[in-house]
């Protein structure tokens, strides 16, 4: 376990310092979650899959998310030693970290099979004003991934920021339609306050409350901006893992099982242990309850992306160049209908 908490720790603990100190560590900060990743990366290694849990790590950085973006709103709103330049470098830092991260980590709660791990990792997506995402995710994406039910599933030929469009409206109403099936079949009606969208509604006031407690009206903007920041970090994760891939569909609409051609996979060492294994997508889908550690890449019958995670979300931002790199590889993967 020690790459992982290394990969994934170090980049909180120097921007918790940039945050107090500004200065060079600002820049330190940033190059330990961009450029040194990228390089660590180019290293010949491989994370072996492990029998463990990972959930001494997992609330860790939970504990850490929740102290970093107090600090971080804390620092980019009042901090009187902070350059410009030092705020441009730890807002970067902060929203790379909160946005390849935490969201990694939010997405392993969710998945636990105990009540409290989950509701840690739905109140991490609260805190970046993205809660909604637990029920889409859980009573959506994981029914209906790889098919056009499931809004995040990116569809061949369509760019991120259409994607990021598309998404940010029809994730809310399908977690929400999804909330309301599943109450509705319960065999006593639950109460109003009940309903999870209250939770990540009133929680996420308490957030922007919170930052204004902090930080003032600065602390609000900054807060915002950061929450956004990441939101954008999960949608890339998301459009990348599942761009064009697609189930096939029987004669009465039922999709075919999830299986491993379903998602684009990233067995780059150190990036995949900084994101706690999120980049073995494959693996996941079918075996959700699996634990981080234990997930495994099978490179013959797993889509390959052809660079890192983080480094594919940075080229989805061009369209053009995306398609150019990804439908060729989308193409061989289809199976004829």
């Amino acid at each position: 376990m020690i790459w992982y908490a290394f990969a994934s720790l170090t980049p909180a603990i120097l921007l918790a310092i940039a945050c107090l100190m500004g200065g060079i560590w600002s820049l330190i900060a940033v190059l330990s979650i961009t450029v040194f990743v990228f390089f660590m990366d180019k290293l010949s290694r491989v994370l072996p899959g492990q029998d463990a849990t990972g959930r001494g790590l997992s609330l860790t950085l939970a504990a850490v998310h929740f102290a970093l973006l107090a600090l971080g709103v804390w620092a980019l709103g009042t901090a009187p030693y902070l350059s410009i330049l030092d705020r441009l470098l730890i807002f970067t830092g902060l929203g790379l970290f909160f946005g390849q991260i935490s969201n990694s980590n939010a997405h392993e709660l969710i998945h636990a099979s105990a009540r409290l791990p989950r509701r840690i990792g739905a109140l991490i997506y609260i805190s970046t004003l993205h809660g909604h995402h637990v029920s889409a995710h859980l009573r959506v994406h994981h029914i209906y991934a790889a098919t056009d039910a499931d809004p995040n599933s990116a569809r061949l030929g369509e760019g991120f920021w259409a994607y990021a469009m598309r998404v940010l409206r029809g994730e809310f109403t399908a977690g929400w339609h999804a909330d309301n099936r599943h109450r509705s079949r319960a065999a006593k009606v639950p109460p109003a306050w009940s309903h999870p969208y209250i939770a990540y509604v009133c929680g996420g006031a308490i957030c922007v409350a919170s930052a204004y407690f902090l930080a003032g009206w600065r602390g609000i903007t900054a807060y915002l901006g950061l929450a956004l920041y990441a939101q954008l970090q999960l949608l890339l994760s998301d459009y990348v893992q599942h761009y064009g891939l697609r189930r096939q569909m029987d004669d009465a609409g039922k999709p075919a099982p999830i299986g491993p051609e379903h998602s684009w996979n990233a067995p780059k060492w150190y990036s995949s242990a900084m994101m706690l294994n999120a980049p073995r997508h494959s693996d996941h889908h079918m075996r959700p309850a699996r634990a981080f550690p234990a997930l495994e890449v099978t490179l013959d019958t797993m889509p390959i992306l052809p660079h890192s995670l983080p480094v594919m979300a940075v080229v989805a931002l061009a369209p053009p160049v995306w398609r150019r790199v990804m439908d060729r590889r989308v193409k061989r993967w289809q199976k004829p209908a």
